[in-house]
């Protein structure tokens, strides 16, 4: 009997939307009119589809009329709020690319990410946390205080024309963002409409920028085709409806906010609601038992954060049904708790990437619980995927390789980088997404790693998730991360960063002990670092490489440059 390939296809009886976004928009505002749209907790919004579309409209003919031309780019650089999620869709109705600022980016990120794509124009938030946002922009465009509105010329940014800021306050070179709301004429709605008939789902309408672990971010350019339909396929898996209620605590600047959370509603009809600008455990409890929501999206440290709230007994969680958890590997006992504490058991797991819009695999809403820590469940519809070893070749089944996707999923490039695009999409239109995965016999897919991940120790290779997920049954341990540094010895060593319970304290040698025995002596961490918190990106998603940093220049570890 020939052994079964690591190739999997999402055959599905559901065909994908041949609509752009504003199409099926427009339609969806007035199939569920009267239902409940949008509700933003921190401003006091709450709108029936119908004043969504409206809302949406206005913009759209706002932007228009600035002068924006068909595929000019449009940044926006603000936390959750309404004015983002106007943003999203009356861009796409105007057929402008909407460019994702990351509310975390400083002066040079933020003049890197308006320079690459060529913005004309920006909409920012004035200050979000310890951000000043205006003093950063007027710091990278000091042109801006003498200019007026529109007529902006800057040496560092020569393609920036337009600067609009949230917020009733006036501000030298810039316009109010409520001044793009005023209610169009006739013929400024007549010709936005002409403008939708115009537009093609292939057309890019999104640029996102990946935060490389190396290098400059590089701007996934996605169109309504790759997110429109992720959006629909995510909504499917977790079953949503026309009266399910998503609470939505993770970032719009990125996939899981607009595209899990935001379109995955819109293409059910489900209301939108946000908590907070950004998350608070405690504005997640309180919005989820006062708005009777029936979703939660997070990333598994939101829900721990959750769950370990003093005040958490007092809420009533019960509508609670689904959700998406995503963004790094959930260990079991979490799982356990949101199940059982939270009334999540048809929670999913969701796996994918940016580039990829972003998601390629999910747990269902009746998958097992023991599948739903163990892997990341199985292929979406209508995408590919394979995985292969170091030279290409398509693996067995549950043998360990690199995930490759292809399908209608799959972004059209990197931005202005024609030879990065290429090094991650092949000729065949499979892009490497760099991640190591195994698929089982019934085509769960579980990541163990990413490539650069995997430690080679004396020639055996380790991977840290499952010394992360041993040391997780430990009782002490809340969370865990292992990384490789190197080695003279053994090319390479591991490492353990190790956050303890509240009030708990413990020894490296402790941890040994509880290793020993259990697992093979090579997996057993040399180095074990108790810390308070890991470097993090804005999603979430740990910074393994900036562990591998600061453990290097602690213990005074040189890469062997001879291997």
């Amino acid at each position: 009997m020939t052994q079964q390939q690591s190739y999997v296809h999402g055959g599905s009886d559901k065909p994908l939307l041949g609509q752009t976004i504003g199409q099926f928009f427009d339609a969806a505002c007035q199939r569920y009119a009267a239902r409940d749209g949008l509700v933003v907790r921190q401003q006091g919004v709450r709108w029936s589809y119908a004043e969504f579309g409206e809302q949406v409209t206005r913009l759209a003919c706002g932007l228009r009329r600035l002068g924006l031309q068909l595929g000019e780019r449009i940044g926006i650089w603000s936390q959750n709020n309404v004015e983002w999620v106007l943003m999203q869709f009356a861009t796409a109705k105007a057929g402008l690319v909407l460019v994702n600022i990351n509310p975390a980016y400083r002066r040079s990120e933020l003049e890197y990410a308006l320079g690459k794509v060529g913005c004309r124009a920006l909409v920012l938030s004035p200050s979000f946390k310890s951000s000043d946002y205006l003093a950063i922009l007027n710091d990278v465009v000091p042109e801006l205080a003498a200019s007026q509105p529109g007529e902006l010329q800057a040496a560092s940014l020569p393609e920036l024309r337009w600067v609009v800021r949230l917020g009733s306050e006036p501000t030298p070179g810039m316009l109010n963002f409520d001044s793009l709301l005023t209610a169009p004429s006739d013929a400024e709605r007549q010709a936005l409409q002409q403008v939708g008939q115009t537009l093609q789902f292939d057309d890019p309408i999104n640029i996102q920028f990946t935060s490389g672990t190396t290098g400059s971010p590089k701007g996934a350019t996605l169109t309504h085709h790759n997110i429109l339909n992720n959006g629909f396929f995510v909504g499917e898996a977790m079953r949503l409806t026309e009266h399910d209620r998503l609470c939505i605590p993770v970032p719009l600047y990125h996939c899981f906010g607009m595209v899990l959370g935001v379109l995955a509603c819109l293409t059910h009809g489900s209301t939108i609601v946000f908590p907070s600008e950004a998350f608070e455990p405690l504005a997640v409890l309180e919005t989820v038992a006062a708005e009777k929501c029936t979703a939660l999206h997070g990333v598994p440290t939101m829900f721990i954060a959750v769950l370990d709230h003093p005040r958490f007994a007092e809420f009533d969680l019960s509508t609670l049904r689904t959700g998406i958890m995503a963004g790094s590997p959930c260990p079991i006992e979490v799982m356990k708790r949101v199940v059982a504490q939270m009334h999540m058991a048809e929670v999913t797991i969701a796996y994918g990437m940016t580039e990829t819009s972003p998601v390629s695999f999910q747990s269902h809403t009746d998958t097992p619980l023991e599948k739903k820590v163990s892997t990341v469940g199985r292929i979406h519809p209508h995408v590919e995927v394979k995985i292969v070893d170091p030279q290409g070749r398509i693996v067995p089944r549950g043998e360990t390789g690199e995930l490759l996707t292809r399908g209608y999923s799959v972004m059209l490039g990197y931005w202005g980088d024609e030879e990065k695009t290429r090094e991650a999409i092949d000729a065949a239109g499979w892009m490497h997404t760099g991640d190591l995965a195994v698929l089982d016999a019934d085509g769960y897919c579980n990541i163990v790693g990413r490539v650069k991940d995997m430690v080679i120790r004396g020639g055996e290779n380790i991977y840290p998730r499952e010394i992360e997920e041993f040391l997780y049954r430990h009782p002490k341990v809340q969370d865990v991360q292992v990384v490789g540094v190197p080695d003279s010895k053994y090319g390479e060593e591991l490492c353990a960063w190790i956050r303890l319970r509240d009030g708990e304290t413990c020894t490296a040698d402790e941890i040994r002990a509880f290793c020993s025995g259990q697992i093979a002596h090579y997996k057993i961490p040399r180095y074990i670092e108790f810390v308070d918190s890991f470097p993090m990106t804005i999603t979430g998603k740990i910074q393994k490489f900036m562990m591998r940093q600061q453990m290097k220049q602690k213990l005074g570890l040189e890469e062997d440059k001879t291997a």
